[in-house]
Formats: C-alpha cells, structure tokens, sequence
C-alpha cells in the first residue's frame, strides 16, 4: 500500500500532470542516450568526450526549461522567457557547431553529425513548444528552423545531398517532438480546466441551493411578517380607543401567527419541505452525465406517498453531490423499487452505487467513494455510526428515521460503494407542533385558529 498509495491518493489531475511531468524526465536521459552517447562513440576524443558534456548540458537545461514550462501551463508560474532564450540560443550553437565540424572534417561520421544536429534542434524545440498555446506559432517554428538549416548548410557549401538530409531530419524530428510536446501541454491544461469546471459546478450547486433556502425562506415569513406589523398597529389603535378586549385578541392573533411562522421556519431550516422524487432523478442523470460520469436510472412504476418521495428524493441529491465532490467515479446507477406486500408493509428501496473507490471494504483514502456517507472515506471519517459519519450521513439517517427508515453505506467488491435507503410505504408522519401525524400541511400552508380558518389582517371600518 506505501509503494502504491502516492500514486492513488491522487486525484485524476494530479495523475496527469506526474505522468507528463516524469515524462519529459525522461528525454533528458533519452537525449543524452542519442547524441551524447552516440558523439562520445563516433566522434575522435578528446572532441567526442567535448560533445557528450556540452550534450548532456543541452539536456539537463531542456530538463529545467519544461519543468518551468509545465508550471507555466498550469498556472503556478510565469512563462520562462529567459530559459527559453536560453535553450535554443544553446540550441542553435550545438547545431551549427555540429554543420561547421562535419563541412571542415573534425565529424567524418555522417550519423554522428547528423544526430548532434538533428537532436540539439529537435529536443530544443520540444521544450519550447510547451511555452506555445497556438499551432501555428509550432508550425512556424518547426518550419523556421528547417529553413535555417537548409541555408546554414548552403552557406557552409555542403553537398545536395547533405543539405536535403539535414534538412529533412531536422523537419521530421521537428514535427514529431512538437506535436507530443503541443499535445502534452494542451492536455494538461484541459485536465486542468475541466477539475476546475468541476469544482465550480460543486460551487454553483451550492449557491443555488442557498439562493432557493433564501426564496423558500422569504416566502414563508414575508406574508406572515406583513400581517403580524398590521395586527400590531390594529391592536395599538384599539387599545387608545379603550377597547382593550378587541385589542387582546389581536395580539393573541399576533402571538398565534408568530409561533406558526416559528414553525414554518424550522422546517425549512430543517429541510422538511417537500422534494419530488422525478425531478431529483432526472437531475441526478443529467448531472453526472455533464461530469462525464455514465448514470444508468431505475425506477420502479408503483406510486408512492409524498412523504417517503421526498426522504428518498433527498437521498438522491446528496448521493449525486458525493459522487461529483469525493468520488473518482465513472459509472453510477440508481434504482427505485418497491418490495412486494400490503402497504402497510411494504418497503420503497432505493440505491445509489458507484465506482472509483480505492481499496477494501472499511478503507478509505479520502477522495474516493461518496465521502460523506462511508466508513472510511474521506478526511476524518470515521464508522458509520461513530463521530466521523459525517453531516450528510447523519442528516439523512434522521430524516429517514423520522418515517421509521434506515440508511446503510458501505464499499463492495470491484471498487464500488452503495448506499441503500429502505423506507416503509406506510410510514407514520410524526406529529410536531400540535399537527395531528399523517395531515401535517406544507411549509406555509394556513393552519386553522381558533375560528377555524386563518383571518386575513384588515383594519375594521370604524377604525379607518
């Protein structure tokens, strides 16, 4: 698990960028394999032992300018204008000191000759590129370079035929390291890019469930504030016109519309309104679909009371948003279905699962699986029951507890994690501020008063 674990603690991006990063490692070795090794082999000493140093140089410098180069793409650093300067003014002197030795004979190995120059340029063009965000500006480096070849060789009075092959070389090997060094730039970029879009979309998501909390909230209060301000003034009125009994009533009305908004207002922040179920599906696949995560939906046919629609409707969103927060999913399925018996008995059970879960059962690396809901995921977590279980766990496991439901999460084979949610159709609402369980009214239904319908605030004639 140590030798492994820093690779998989990381998240896709991260992955990436090692992989490029490691990679372009790697040509400073395969630089000094091609020509260092090839010039010390193929050239006279002490010229060849002069040429594997300053090849080896070439490299390490190279190496340094797409570190900086990657930092660059990634936004942790400015574009290295200097190191670049710097490599291909290197470049250059290794090329043309590569066509002045074999024109007056210190390189009578043509293969030599060819691959200090062919790679000095081409590997310096390789760490350039990475600074370049358009095509055409690699494309015209590349051709720019070949061109300056071709009439560096001319200059020096080389055979056709040693032009054309130089020429050739250099645009070819060109082409090559700038296409892989172009492609790997723009990759890590868009991997980067879409992490970020990911994480915005989390952000977006959150702020327009506190933008929805806010309306719910204005709605609920707004009238309910109107009308206690006006019973108030009405109530001041009477009292300095001696009629103080009608002005107690009003103020029991005020009292009465006060503790219903208390209520009204604790269930929002509760979250007891009522979520529907279809739509909560839907969004989930839609989602999902948007983070490039396949999600399959299943839903069964057999209507089910509002009530258990909405707890496993909030099931749904949080499942949905662990999966795009924590998780390293590519795949997610959700099924509804409701077991066989009367109603009384039976059950709505709904399950979410998804993959991308690193390790065991009962292990956890801290991005993997919905993190919130497992035992074991995520930074802190701790058993399902225990202290670490999380705000949404917990949060969940009332909810459904409210309609005698239960709420299990746990990882199984194949990297997977589940969370099954099994709720009784026939669930008993319970009974909260003096509302008979089972006729409990939405959040800023009218509870009747004492005359049995609430009266709607008006100043009376003689008062006006």
């Amino acid at each position: 698990m140590k030798l492994t674990g820093w690779w998989s603690r990381r998240s896709n991006p991260e992955k990436v960028e090692l992989y490029t990063r490691w990679s372009f490692h790697a040509f400073v070795l395969i630089e000094v394999g091609a020509i260092g090794l090839r010039a010390l082999s193929g050239a006279p000493q002490p010229l060849g032992g002069w040429l594997m140093l300053l090849s080896c140089a070439h490299a390490v410098l190279g190496g340094v300018v797409s570190s900086r180069a990657l930092d660059w793409n990634t936004g942790r650093r400015e574009r290295p204008y200097r190191l670049i300067a710097a490599h291909g003014a290197l470049s250059v002197a290794v090329a043309a000191g590569g066509l002045l030795m074999r024109r007056f004979g210190a390189l009578e190995d043509v293969g030599t000759a060819g691959a200090v120059v062919v790679g000095a340029l081409g590997f310096g063009i390789c760490s350039v590129v990475l600074c370049m965000v358009k095509v055409r500006h690699m494309l015209y480096l590349v051709l720019a370079t070949g061109a300056g070849v071709a009439l560096f060789c001319l200059a020096l009075g080389m055979t056709r035929q040693e032009v054309l092959g130089f020429t050739v070389g250099q645009v070819i090997m060109g082409v090559l390291l700038a296409f892989t060094s172009g492609f790997s730039g723009w990759l890590l970029r868009a991997v980067w890019e879409l992490d970020a879009a990911r994480e915005l979309q989390a952000r977006l998501a959150v702020a327009e469930e506190r933008l929805r909390f806010g309306r719910d909230l204005h709605d609920v209060m707004g009238r309910n504030l109107s009308v206690i301000a006006l019973k108030s003034e009405l109530a001041v009125q009477l009292a300095r016109r001696g009629r103080a009994e009608a002005a107690v009533d009003q103020m029991a009305e005020v009292q009465r519309i006060a503790r219903e908004s208390q209520r009204e207002v604790r269930e929002v922040v509760r979250g007891y309104r009522e979520a529907d179920l279809h739509t909560e599906l839907e969004g989930a696949r839609s989602v999902l679909a948007a983070a490039g995560i396949a999600c399959t939906v299943e839903s069964a046919d057999a209507p089910l009371p509002a009530r258990v629609q909405s707890a496993l409707a909030w099931v749904v969103r949080e499942g949905t948003t662990n999966v795009l927060r924590h998780g390293d999913a590519r795949r997610c399925s959700v099924s509804l279905t409701v077991t066989a018996g009367a109603e009384e008995e039976g059950y709505a059970v709904l399950v979410v699962e998804n993959d991308g879960v690193d390790g065991g059962p009962g292990t956890g690396t801290g991005r993997s699986g919905m993190g919130r809901f497992g035992p074991g995921t995520g930074s802190g977590a701790g058993s399902a029951d225990g202290p670490g279980g999380g705000s949404g766990l917990a949060g969940l496991r009332e909810r459904l507890a409210a309609l005698d439901g239960t709420l299990e999460a746990r990882r199984v084979s194949g990297g997977r994690f589940r969370v099954t949610a099994r709720v009784p159709v026939g669930a008993r609402v319970p009974e909260e501020a003096g509302v008979p369980g089972g006729t409990r009214p939405a959040v800023g239904a009218r509870v009747p008063g004492k005359a049995g319908a609430v009266e709607e605030a008006r100043v009376p004639e003689e008062t006006r």
